[in-house]
Formats: C-alpha cells, sequence, structure tokens
C-alpha cells in the first residue's frame, strides 16, 4: 500500500488497497540476484540501530488498517521464527497522516505491557475479519476491555509519555528509511526495500535475508 494511496479515512485508504503492493507469492525454486537500486536501495544517510554488537537490525514497517500488512503477518511470523539469532527484528507502525496514530499508540502500548504476542494478531483480526475500524481511542479502550486486558492499565501506557516518545522515533524511522508504502522492510540501517522493487513479500523476505547476511558479514 503506497503513501499516495492513504487519504484522511481508514475507510477511503482501504478502498485505495486495490491497486497497491502485490501479496505474498510462494517462494521461487531458484535463487535470486539481488540489485541494488532494483530489488533495494541503499540509504543516502545510515540511520542509527537498536542492535547491539554483532546482532542485524531487521524493522517491518507497518500499518494495522493494511490488507497487505494483514495478508503478510502469518508469513513474516513464520520468517522471525526460523530467522537466524544474529537477527534483531522490530516491528514499527507508520503514520501517513495524524488518522494512524492512534494505532501507533495501541501498538507501542501493547508493546510495553508485554501483550504484542497475545494480541498482535488480534488487532489484524478484528480489523479485516470483524470490520471493526480501531482507529479512535474509544474504540480501541473498548476492543481491549473485550481481550481481558485492564483498561485503566492500558489507558495509562497509552497516554504515557513513553509511548508519545515510541511514536516520535517511529516518525523519524519512517522519514530516515523514506517509507513510501507498506509493508516494507529495513535492514541495519542501511537498506530499504518494499513488494515494489522486490516483486512480492516473499521476495522482500529473500531480498532482506541476503541484505542481512551482507550486512553480518561488513
Amino acid at each position: 500500500m503506497k503513501r499516495r494511496e492513504f487519504s484522511l479515512s481508514t475507510a477511503s485508504a482501504l478502498a485505495a488497497a486495490a491497486v497497491a503492493l502485490p501479496v505474498a507469492t510462494p517462494a521461487l525454486a531458484q535463487p535470486r540476484q539481488f540489485k541494488e537500486g532494483k530489488d533495494y536501495v541503499r540509504l543516502a544517510k545510515p540511520v542509527q540501530t537498536d542492535a547491539p554488537a554483532g546482532k542485524v537490525e531487521v524493522i517491518e514497517f507497518f500499518w494495522y488498517s493494511c490488507p497487505h500488512c494483514n495478508a503478510f503477518e502469518p508469513e513474516l511470523e513464520a520468517w522471525i521464527k526460523a530467522a537466524p539469532k544474529e537477527l534483531l527484528i522490530r516491528r514499527v507502525p507508520v503514520a501517513f497522516n495524524a488518522s494512524f496514530v492512534p494505532q501507533q499508540k495501541l501498538y507501542f502500548a501493547l508493546e510495553s505491557m508485554g501483550k504484542v504476542p497475545e494480541l498482535h494478531v488480534k488487532v489484524f483480526r478484528a480489523i479485516h475479519v470483524e470490520r471493526l475500524p480501531l482507529n479512535k481511542d474509544d474504540l480501541i479502550f473498548d476492543w481491549i476491555g473485550k481481550q481481558g486486558v485492564d483498561v485503566a492499565k492500558f489507558k495509562e501506557a497509552y497516554n504515557s509519555f513513553s509511548v508519545s516518545n515510541q511514536v516520535r522515533k517511529a516518525a523519524q524511522l519512517q522519514e530516515a528509511y523514506g517509507v513510501e508504502g507498506v509493508p516494507s522492510m529495513g535492514v541495519a540501517g542501511r537498506y530499504y526495500t518494499d513488494g515494489t522493487m522486490a516483486g512480492s513479500m516473499t521476495g522482500v523476505l529473500q531480498v532482506v535475508d541476503y541484505l542481512a547476511a551482507q550486512a553480518r558479514k561488513g
């Protein structure tokens, strides 16, 4: 889903999604040769990462209301489980306009409470299967309460300085990587790729594997 397809309403953004990035396709039988400028781009200015020595940071940029992010999530999760231990893999929710911020805060609040493993996929399901927009504070709080989470504690996290700071950092990362659509991925603070460049989201993961290996060597 590309930046230009987003509007101020989630509904219209979803309507535009039909012309967005291709969804994942089965893995290619033959190894591919990846080219800078075609399958990925090298950032003009490297981004500082949070990875400790010996680790390579990999970021998935996503938006909960993006149907392509929803379709990609199972494949991404399987890839994460099989990824080398040298990778530090993070998810970063994006905001192409102010209407996206509640879902950013939703993710970071869940993360701060250790609830991402339990509820991340359920958020996607609520939006894309149950058709709950979850794009406003009250809608989010109501849904959270139905998941058995302490709403008062969630609100405290959701409105905290820590979560606000995470939203600010997400905006900085989004800008630094030049994110133009989601789902997309950044590697080692140096490279960026998405489904348009790689041909599919399966292709994106293959490119990320390649770039992470290059970063580990370098």
